[in-house]
């Protein structure tokens, strides 16, 4: 089970600064997607 990062890749061992990296792409893109979720739930009611 993986952490939804690109970290699956062929390698298996990685850089602290590797993962720090990887982590931190990993964090930005579940803040964006939490905003995207505030803003479709903002949106449905509204139309109600």
């Amino acid at each position: 089970m993986g952490c939804g990062c690109e970290c699956s890749g062929a390698r298996g061992f990685f850089t602290r600064e590797e993962k720090t990296e990887m982590l931190r792409n990993y964090k930005e893109s579940l803040e964006k997607e939490a905003k995207g979720v505030g803003e479709r739930i903002k949106d449905l009611e509204k139309k109600d």
